[in-house]
């Protein structure tokens, strides 16, 4: 056992990329939280019947990959006008049923690549689909939860709030005993801001720097709490429903 497997643990909890290449191989399945924004769009599409596939690459590389499976690629920064999709939540919630999309980022998308090399089980978590994802993983013995976090702009991890606040609501849906110290911790920051229904998170670092460039509504769309009853599992290249 190394010191920072968690292995002793049913539900393990650690952050970004390097947890999947450290803690993926010991679990059955892995829960990717990146709420602003990855997550809640991948829940939107999939609420609306459409598949995401991932992409880790914000290039040219990620329209050639759309137009080899037939699917539109979105736009890997917001817009405030134009057609066609982008990471806004916003331009994904009238996606149409049957619609293919390739979602570009250099966090949810670049982690759900590298856990699906795991050969596990991969779903993608947020606050609006949280209890559909507790309840997909409770038939997994070992869970590793990921709050993605975000970038500084020399490119190391940001933690950001909203994903740990996220994966411990996940967690605390499971209703499990044997969570690790560092999924405990999660837990008790989700029933915290839990009490004002996540009020304080409008004044995260995340969610001010869409305020801030004029995308306020986004934020509304990665604070709600449990509006979506579909559970998003990724299958090969795509996420969509979680199959009965």
């Amino acid at each position: 056992m190394e010191w920072f497997s968690q292995d002793r643990f049913e539900v393990r909890l650690e952050w970004g990329l390097p947890a999947v290449d450290y803690l993926a191989g010991e679990a059955d399945c892995v829960v990717i939280v990146d709420v602003i924004s990855f997550s809640t769009c991948v829940s939107l599409a999939v609420d609306n019947g459409a598949r995401i596939y991932p992409y880790p690459w914000k290039d040219e590389s990620a329209l050639e990959f759309g137009m080899k499976i037939g699917a539109k690629t979105a736009s890997p920064d917001r817009r405030f006008s134009g057609q066609g999709y982008s990471l806004s939540p916003a331009s994904i919630q009238n996606i149409s049923e049957g619609e293919s999309l390739v979602l570009p980022s250099p966090n949810g998308s670049a982690i759900s690549f590298r856990a699906r090399e795991a050969g596990i089980k991969v779903f993608s978590g947020c606050f609006r689909n949280m209890s559909a994802t507790a309840k997909a993983c409770r038939r997994f013995e070992r869970v590793l939860v990921i709050p993605c976090g975000e970038r500084w702009p020399d490119g190391t991890l940001r933690p950001s709030l909203e994903d740990y606040v996220a994966a411990g609501g996940i967690i605390d849906g499971m209703a499990r005993e044997n969570c690790s110290p560092e999924a405990q911790a999660a837990v008790a920051a989700w029933q915290l801001y839990q009490k004002e229904n996540l009020q304080s998170l409008r004044e995260c670092s995340s969610a001010l720097e869409l305020q801030q460039r004029g995308f306020g509504v986004d934020v509304d769309f990665c604070l709600e709490i449990d509006t979506a009853k579909q559970a998003c599992e990724l299958y090969d290249d795509f996420y969509a429903s979680v199959l009965a």
